[in-house]
């Protein structure tokens, strides 16, 4: 804003102290999570991870293509370009892609993550095939189906598998489903290492899943939390591994042939290694089985309807003596794997800073234009000095803190208006639309009682995109901490922002786009003044809009003196006359600091001719009088966190909490 006022307040807590004291408040009034709830805790709790685990895990670890370029592609011919390139890529298969001519290869090179778009990916006719000497491959989240020549069963005249890899290491395979192929469904051969095989789904096949062929004893393999349904042999066949680790599968409805050899569950073959656990089998022949040469130590199984062989010999391995893992009871296998194995619509391109990026303008760089569906960036406990924009080009971001509490992730700079203007000052500036932000600190720590400057605003936070949602975060500030704005005076964005702390002193809740502050803290800074210490509003509401500000079930904290805190006042920028803010507060609690007469002109524009009301407001600051409007109990059903968000898209982020 253009308007400074020259005196401040003396002192500023640091962020400890004053997000303590909040979450001390929080607990008192009984508001619920304010300061800890997480969102997510209202959500379907998720049994999968972005990260590798396994053996895929070691030496180093898998991470495909994280650090590069984030693409989604539609057509084969973008496919196979991004597979095959010497550059990192998390490559986005969204839709269908059928590929021909048909059982061709789609080659993958190093250092790349394919991963199907929600539950919509997939590769029709086609094979992913990772040439020797590639690593760091992750593929996850794709339907690969269809490559099946009628009349070949036995896979004899193609080769048309969904996977296959040879002499490579380091690669993630997870949540996929494989169906109906020409020959394998998932070959993993001659000396490759360090590889993870979870969460996916192997049916309606002969050959499901085959390891080997080689006679080194190398391949060290984790095969976890996979369905084999509809299958005939190789679930898996696991020829000279060094280590095969096994678990919280679950074999069902085998083809059932009536060949007394090769329909099978899994076979240690040759010199292999194989531990299996908690697993379960239902209705298949010969379970487990190993040659003579090998080891095999099963424990925790449960068998149901079975014949045939279950070998055990020898003391094969501990896979804890490599890494740590969650094994699953048994009996609990069925519901889980057939719930949570193969693509998941909650699976997405999650982004980690500084593990993946090394700060938050890169990750949110590496974003792709026009973006279709969300892509978190996961931030990493810290404090990130830096600035970030998220443009109008880069929708459907979530930003997300990833520690106990939102201070542990802060994300701060100290530019004032002098340089660079009030948007140049912004820490964070958010002008995409569909864009979430929570479980973080946003801070423009710069300090205005130490210098003269006549530009002395100092933006945390300022958002001109549409839906906009802040979940349990925090705005750190002096004057003009928020700006919620719009892209001009008559487009109407809307904000809403839950859970959440703001703190500032002079206009420090500003802007034209339509705002919810609901179940928050706001706390109003003292700058010293025994008459005067600031404005928590300055609404520039479009006046063809009728929802401009309200904050509702929240409180409002200060040390400020009594008598010396205004709500609001009127901000018509430029002078522009068709800025008529509208701001109401309703069923939240105030402070003594408050003013009996808590709404003031600005720039020559009378708070009158404003838009400004209360509700059922509480606290020692609410009191009556006659320069408080209050809103009547018809109104009141208007003023709604539904109404001033639905827009007309029926918006409702609200929903669910």
């Amino acid at each position: 804003m253009t308007q400074h006022l020259h005196s401040k307040r003396l002192q500023r807590p640091g962020y400890g102290t004053v997000l303590a004291a909040v979450l001390g408040l929080v607990a008192a009034l009984s508001l619920g999570a304010i300061g800890q709830a997480k969102a997510a805790e209202k959500t379907p709790v998720d049994r999968w991870s972005d990260r590798a685990h396994g053996f895929a895990s070691l030496a180093g670890g898998t991470t495909g293509g994280a650090g590069g370029k984030v693409v989604t592609v539609t057509d084969q011919a973008a496919l196979a370009t991004y597979a095959a390139a010497e550059e990192p890529y998390v490559i986005r298969v969204s839709g269908a892609i059928a590929v021909e001519p048909f059982g061709s290869d789609i080659v993958v090179a190093s250092n790349k993550t394919i991963i199907g778009v929600g539950d919509t990916g997939e590769i029709v006719h086609g094979e992913l095939h990772l040439n020797p000497g590639t690593h760091n491959v992750i593929i996850r989240n794709l339907t690969i189906r269809d490559s099946y020549v009628e009349g070949d069963w036995d896979g004899k005249t193609t080769d048309f598998d969904a996977i296959q890899m040879d002499t490579v290491d380091h690669v993630w395979i997870d949540h996929n489903r494989f169906t109906h192929m020409g020959d394998g469904l998932l070959d993993i051969r001659k000396d490759s290492r360090y590889i993870t095989v979870s969460s996916n789904q192997f049916t309606n096949h002969n050959k499901a899943f085959g390891i080997g062929w080689t006679t080194n004893v190398l391949t060290e393999m984790t095969i976890d939390h996979n369905w084999f349904r509809g299958t005939k042999q190789r679930n898996p066949s696991a020829d000279n591994l060094a280590y095969a680790h096994l678990y919280n599968n679950y074999l069902s409805s085998q083809v059932a042939d009536g060949d007394p050899v090769w329909t099978y569950g899994n076979w240690a073959r040759g010199k292999t290694r194989m531990v299996i656990e908690n697993s379960y089998y239902d209705g298949v022949q010969h379970p487990y089985q190993a040659d003579a040469t090998a080891e095999l130590v099963q424990r925790g199984s449960i068998l149901r309807n079975t014949t045939g062989r279950t070998d055990t010999w020898g003391t094969a391995f501990d896979p804890r003596s490599f890494y740590d893992y969650r094994l699953d009871p048994a009996a609990a296998v069925p519901s889980l794997v057939s719930r949570f194995s193969g693509p998941q619509k909650r699976i997405g391109v999650t982004l980690h800073v500084p593990g993946d990026y090394p700060t938050v303008q890169a990750a949110v760089d590496a974003v792709p234009d026009g973006n279709t569906v969300p892509v978190t960036i996961a931030v990493a406990p810290g404090t990130y000095r830096a600035k970030v924009h998220i443009p109008a080009t880069k929708p459907r971001i979530v930003l997300q803190g990833t520690g106990h509490d939102r201070s542990d992730t802060v994300i701060v700079y100290d530019t004032p208006a002098e340089y660079g203007g009030s948007t140049g000052s912004a820490t964070v500036r958010i002008a995409a639309n569909d864009v979430t932000a929570r479980h973080l600190t946003f801070s423009n720590d710069f300090d205005e009682a130490a210098v003269e400057l006549k530009g002395e605003q100092a933006l945390a936070m300022k958002t001109t995109g549409d839906r906009i949602v802040f979940e349990d975060t925090a705005f750190l500030g002096n004057q003009d901490t928020l700006m919620t704005d719009s892209p001009k005076l008559d487009v109407i964005s809307r904000v809403y922002i839950r859970d959440s702390y703001i703190e500032g002193d002079v206009d420090f809740v500003y802007g034209r786009a339509t705002t919810v502050i609901d179940r928050s803290v706001i706390r109003a800074l003292s700058r010293g003044s025994d008459t005067n210490n600031g404005y928590i509003t300055a609404a520039s509401t479009w006046t063809g809009n009728p929802y401009g500000f309200l904050i509702t079930r929240s409180k409002v904290v200060s040390d400020a003196p009594d008598q010396s805190f205004h709500l609001g006042r009127p901000w018509h920028p430029g002078g522009e006359p068709a800025a008529v803010a509208q701001v109401l507060i309703r069923d939240t609690e105030l402070p003594t600091a408050v003013k009996s007469s808590p709404w003031t002109d600005m720039s020559g524009f009378s708070w009158k001719d404003a838009r400004f009301a209360e509700y059922r407001n509480s606290g020692p600051g609410a009191a009556p009088s006659a320069d408080r409007p209050q809103l009547g109990a018809a109104d009141a059903k208007t003023y709604t966190v539904a109404n001033y968000l639905k827009g007309t898209d029926d918006w409702a982020p609200y929903a669910g909490h």
